[in-house]
């Protein structure tokens, strides 16, 4: 559904995956002296999902759309002036209408209340300026989009920085943005100090606060509400081949890819559960000679994606050919190592680890040097800074030499990124590097129509077990999943990913909430000590609820829910009903609104009937009627009709919002939106923190998933169910696949 190539009235023009697979090489083997031979082995790499490139490639390569074949950017730096930073936003804006997910770094705006010189007024602060980019993006998205991400990022020295971290608590607030603190080796060693620690913009310091308080701070917040993430900044650019012609300031959302400013990640992964030979056999491992021959026709491919690729601005097609990065990864490492009797986490598979990816880059620079024999360096390309580099410098000393001779055709080669469609695709395989999150589970599939289609999903070593083995064997102790690892093997296998990672990882470790405030510190620290270049991690908690939990049991108690009334015919109204009255000021109007929700018992539950708006201010007199009565309409037809909260508060004024009570309110329409939430949790209707409840496709009653079921989730964007969970770096729908990442 999401991949294949359809014409304009529907109709597949890929009518098997083998088509899909045909028209990608065919687009990508045409930078080719000769085509029709490269376009034979692309096919071969692509036949059974042993290499798959990125969705971007997927759905866009050889179907003759102006789209561009990279996922995400990082976009330029943002100046410190009015003008500036709207061009900026425009930039913005054009990028993700085309499909890219961005990243920024904030840490270029003077910090609140700082004096802006000529105009004789007072900085807003970069907050300020984020809220703006959260309300593009989420124009852009109820424009027909359902693509928008975004990484924010921001200096652990700049004097804004305790609002930044503290931002998420705010519930609604930079919703889009994925945040992330850049930490400094410098912090850590002032942390471990109890030192003073300056926070200062353009030389000036503004406050000195103690390092060590800072960090708590990081760490509550991360604790509480799971954001912001921490990347390690310096270590980045220490360790990049690049930093003699760069600086790297900010990421792509899911951080798998720190960029300079127009940077652009072309992302590709070599899926390992389809090269692993005698599956569940004492003999079982990885085909080396097949992955050998694999990452060269990955390099490659990747390569020419660069040159037939569409790009939103001319300055990212620039960036992109002058240095030609790209991330190639690894997808179904997890299920490998099932297949290969290992237990992720274990000695055993951390040493299998280190072994597959040094492969992969053994393989890759080789590949990228026997390229830029063939058609040249990239442009940036200078052999003495390069080759010293400390990632280059690691390499074996055959690999060296092939660099020194020929050069190199891509100035980065790997990356692990988060995988969800493209494993799904592949016979739902394990995602990147994670472990199995699910060994089976229940998937609502969204249909044309608006209805969802329930599709039994099992992870693909599981099922593969089963058929081997026979439907009675006993899986072994190998078949583990996310939450029942401990933090410490999460980390094991991220470390060792990175050793052979020269760009970054998407990994999330998954952390139970019973976790203590000091050993989740601890979870941060140890990602430091052993050469991580960010940390993500997920514990459950009420702002942002549950990761899902694997069972082969009903689903516990706390997921059950009281069934609603199908959607179907309008319930007759009775003569009366309860209701209460709730009263807005809103900014900038004379008169203040006053909303009524009336309320009906149903099968012994209270539930939203109907909704008036009044005021004397008549500006607002046409719409408002408009409002009720659809609103209305809705509520009366019953179902799960509390998806309309979430689209009230996703609605923004382009002439600005309103700060009501010490809040961001994006637009009136939203502040009605949080009236009618409050009303929900108040009748019982909803709980704190849930926009919505899970509902069959007629809308009958909550289907209870079968083996991973959510204690508190937030509501999909895209499909309205609430089945939205962190996963893979980013938010995630388990009921329709939507991804904030693309």
């Amino acid at each position: 559904m999401k991949y294949r190539l359809k014409s304009a009235d529907g109709a597949p023009v890929d009518k098997t995956v083998g088509d899909t697979w045909r028209r990608v090489a065919q687009a990508l083997a045409a930078q080719e002296r000769d085509p029709a031979r490269w376009e034979d082995r692309f096919q071969h790499a692509l036949s059974g999902f042993k290499f798959l490139p990125a969705g971007r490639i997927l759905a866009g390569a050889g179907t003759g759309r102006d789209v561009t074949l990279f996922n995400c950017f990082v976009m330029g730096s943002v100046p410190d002036d009015m003008a500036g930073i709207f061009e900026h936003l425009k930039e913005a804006a054009v990028t993700m209408q085309r499909g890219g997910g961005i990243g920024y770094d904030f840490s270029t705006l003077r910090p609140r209340g700082a004096l802006v010189k000529g105009v004789g007024a007072d900085a807003s602060g970069p907050l300020s300026f984020m809220d703006v980019w959260d309300s593009m993006c989420r124009t852009i998205m109820s424009a027909g989009s359902r693509r928008g991400a975004m990484m924010a990022t921001l200096r652990c020295d700049h004097p804004d920085i305790e609002a930044f971290v503290d931002a998420k608590r705010e519930a609604g607030r930079l919703r889009n943005f994925n945040v992330s603190v850049l930490v400094t080796d410098a912090f850590m060693t002032a942390v471990d100090g109890n030192a003073d620690w300056p926070l200062s913009f353009s030389g000036k310091t503004f406050r000195t606060v103690k390092a060590a308080a800072l960090w708590d701070r990081i760490m509550r917040a991360t604790y509480d509400v799971a954001e912001p993430g921490v990347i390690f900044v310096d270590r980045i650019n220490r360790t990049n081949n690049l930093r003699y012609c760069e600086t790297i300031a900010a990421t792509n959302p899911c951080g798998e890819q720190p960029l300079p400013p127009y940077g652009a990640c072309l992302l590709g992964s070599i899926n390992l559960a389809a090269l692993v030979a005698r599956p569940f056999e004492p003999d079982a491992a990885l085909d080396m000679a097949a992955f050998e021959e694999i990452v060269p026709l990955a390099v490659r491919m990747l390569d020419n994606a660069i040159d037939v690729s569409r790009f939103p601005l001319p300055a990212q097609a620039e960036e992109a050919k002058n240095k030609r990065r790209m991330g190639l990864g690894v997808t179904g490492l997890a299920d490998a190592l099932i297949m290969c009797g290992v237990r992720y986490g274990s000695p055993d598979a951390v040493r299998l680890t280190e072994t597959w990816l040094a492969a992969l880059r053994r393989f890759s620079y080789l590949a990228s040097s026997d390229l830029a024999a063939e058609k040249g360096s990239f442009p940036l390309f200078k052999p003495g800074p390069f080759l010293a580099g400390e990632t280059v410098a690691s390499l074996d000393t055959d690999v060296r030499a092939s660099i020194q001779r020929y050069g190199i055709r891509n100035a980065l080669l790997n990356s692990i990124a988060p995988t969800g469609t493209i494993s799904l695709l592949a016979d739902n395989v394990s995602s990147g590097i994670e472990p199995v999150f699910a060994f089976t589970h229940d998937r609502a599939v969204l249909q044309p129509d608006g209805s969802r289609r329930i599709e039994q999903g099992a992870d693909y070593a599981w099922r593969l077990w089963h058929h081997l083995k026979g439907g009675d064997a006993t899986p072994g102790p190998a078949f583990v999943d996310a939450q029942t690892l401990s933090p410490a093997e999460h980390l094991a296998m991220q470390a060792a990913a990175q050793k052979y990672t020269d760009s970054s990882i998407s990994k999330t470790i998954n952390l139970p909430a019973s976790i203590s405030f000091e050993d989740f510190k601890g979870v941060y620290r140890e990602a430091y000590r052993t050469g991580c270049k960010g940390c993500t991690t997920y514990r459950p908690n009420a702002v942002t609820g549950s990761v899902l939990t694997t069972t082969d049991h009903a689903p516990p108690a706390a997921a059950t829910r009281v069934a609603l009334p199908a959607i179907g015919q309008p319930i007759d109204r009775p003569r009366e009903l309860p209701g209460l009255t709730y009263k807005i000021k809103w900014p900038g109007s004379d008169h203040a609104i006053y909303i009524t929700v009336n309320d009906i018992e149903h099968d012994g539950r209270r539930r939203p009937f109907e909704i008036f708006i009044n005021s004397k201010n008549m500006e607002h007199y046409a719409w408002t009627v408009a409002l009720t009565r659809m609103v209305s309409a809705v509520f009366r037809r019953g179902g799960d009709v509390s998806f309309v909260v979430e689209e009230l508060k996703a609605v923004f004024d382009p002439r600005g919002g309103q700060w009501v009570d010490g809040r961001y309110v994006p637009s009136l329409l939203a502040a009605i939106g949080q009236v009618i939430e409050r009303h929900l949790i108040d009748i019982g209707f909803i709980r704190p923190g849930e926009t919505a409840l899970a509902v069959d496709p007629v809308g009958a009653a909550l289907r209870p998933v079968e083996a991973a079921t959510p204690a508190n989730v937030g509501q999909c964007p895209q499909c309205g169910a609430a089945a939205l969970t962190h996963r893979d770096g980013c938010d995630l729908c388990l009921g329709c696949g939507y991804s904030r990442c693309g």
